[in-house]
């Protein structure tokens, strides 16, 4: 015997119509009830007539970040909890992304399990598991990467110039794909 899914509506805003879909059909056949929003300004208008519970926010929004928007919505529905998803993870744009308010931060390809798993509760005093095998000294360099471009509002002259790096350079490892662990 399954529980009944808990009560409230999911607000998806994700720019990618058919990742949108697909997300929103899957929590749908759980028993939980769907929006979805593919702009910010959609988005914006939705949430208070909506009053979300559960948020699930793409990082990147038609090229720009879905970070601002974090604010707006815990002001418009302050007891909503928000999930950001990207395909770009970086440790940066996930303590940003949390120092913002959102409740957990997913990279895709995220499954409907695991984004279910990031809304729920956490008791008081739990810590994540280390990871099993560290991190590859490619992705710490990603990693790192990414945090000194945010330092630097994304400009990358001034981001070569923190790494001592040629700013070519870094625009080729910046058009490459993040490494996975």
């Amino acid at each position: 015997m399954s529980e009944a899914p808990p009560e409230g509506l999911f607000l998806i805003i994700e720019d990618d119509a058919l990742f949108g879909r697909v997300l929103a059909r899957a929590l749908a056949r759980r028993g939980h009830r769907v929006a979805l929003a593919a702009t910010v300004e959609e988005a914006l208008r939705l949430a208070p007539e909506l009053a979300p519970e559960r948020v699930v926010l793409d990082l990147n929004l038609a090229g720009a970040s879905g970070l601002p928007l974090i604010a707006p919505l815990l002001a418009i529905v302050p007891e909503c909890r928000i999930v950001v998803l990207t395909g770009y993870a970086s440790i940066a744009t996930a303590v940003e992304a949390i120092k913002l308010g959102a409740t957990h931060y997913l990279a895709k390809p995220a499954d409907v399990d695991a984004i279910l798993a990031a809304f729920a509760p956490q008791p008081p005093g739990t810590q994540a598991a280390p990871p099993a095998q560290p991190l590859s000294v490619r992705r710490l360099e990603w990693e790192h990467i990414q945090r000194v471009l945010a330092e630097h509002d994304g400009n990358i002259s001034a981001t070569a110039r923190a790494l001592r790096m040629h700013r070519r350079t870094l625009q080729r490892k910046l058009m490459k794909r993040p490494v996975r662990g």
